[in-house]
């Protein structure tokens, strides 16, 4: 049985843990919302590209565009989205296990964010690139990373171009999911959701003929320059959602870490003040004792 001195010392210890544990709690929470509103924000915008994207495709009949071309090569990249600091639960694991499943040979890698990074090397994985992006998300960042990828699609080093990441569906929900970039197939939404409602993915239910666009010069060419724009901005939203997610996760987890933390040091205080009360019922015992024996 610990004695009252490790049991105080255990109590103090854990008092101190579960004051950190709230501090990085709050700071959390702070930041969550602020991430969580910057992502929901970024939701509308992504559906109107689409509407007009999709308005686009359906007046070029049958024009082609590069990234669009599907090839029967194998040599695909991944573009890991993960965060930069540990202590947000199992989203980071969660998200690695997926990587490491992944057994293709002709496989490479590219990172964004840290823990991505250290994965993929420590797993000796062929990694091609490293970005790193802010707290909050810039858009500069993720142009960045899609220039990247798209020059390497281009180029031929690779035949398809998908991303891995962690979409945030409300606080206490965040899935891994894998977005096909290059090439650009059937155009569709992120099938992100609000506080648990899903939003439709598929632009087939999106009604695009309701409104009438005049396209100048021509739709080919309105075409040629948006692809870009919304390849950009496809990588712009997932950096905010994965960002939403991490410190939603964290958020949890720490709260979590801090619940646990109060339960403890209320187990360990019941059995401070039971291994007290013995140890004062047997002086009394002793004491007793002695003065019947004098007595």
């Amino acid at each position: 049985m610990p004695s009252t001195r490790d049991l105080r010392r255990r109590i103090k210890s854990i008092k101190n843990t579960s004051q950190i544990t709230k501090a990085m709690q709050m700071v959390a929470a702070s930041k969550m919302r602020r991430a969580q509103q910057t992502a929901v924000a970024g939701r509308p915008y992504a559906e109107l590209m689409n509407h007009v994207l999709a308005q686009v495709t359906a007046n070029t009949g049958d024009f082609t565009h590069p990234l669009m071309e599907v090839r029967p090569g194998k040599r695909s990249a991944l573009i890991v989205v993960s965060s930069d600091k540990g202590l947000c639960g199992a989203m980071t694991n969660n998200l690695l296990k997926i990587v490491e499943n992944r057994h293709q040979v002709d496989h490479v890698y590219i990172s964004a964010g840290r823990k991505a990074a250290t994965h993929i090397a420590k797993t000796k994985k062929e990694l091609i690139a490293e970005f790193k992006f802010s707290d909050v998300p810039k858009f500069a960042e993720a142009r960045a990373i899609a220039k990247f990828a798209i020059k390497a699609y281009l180029d031929g080093e690779v035949d398809r171009v998908d991303v891995l990441f962690t979409n945030f569906i409300n606080t206490l929900t965040q899935e891994p999911e894998t977005y096909q970039l290059l090439p650009v197939g059937k155009v569709e939404a992120l099938s992100v959701g609000v506080e648990g409602q899903e939003t439709s993915a598929d632009l087939d239910s999106i009604d695009v003929i309701d409104q009438e666009y005049v396209f100048e010069p021509t739709a080919e060419n309105v075409f040629i320059s948006l692809l870009p724009h919304y390849l950009n901005y496809r990588l712009y939203q997932i950096l905010l959602e994965s960002k939403a997610s991490e410190h939603s996760s964290r958020m949890v987890a720490m709260k979590n870490a801090t619940d646990n933390a109060k339960q403890l040091i209320k187990d360990l205080t019941l059995e401070y003040n039971k291994v007290r009360q013995a140890a004062i019922t047997n002086e009394l015992l002793e004491i007793t004792s002695a003065a019947m024996a004098v007595g």
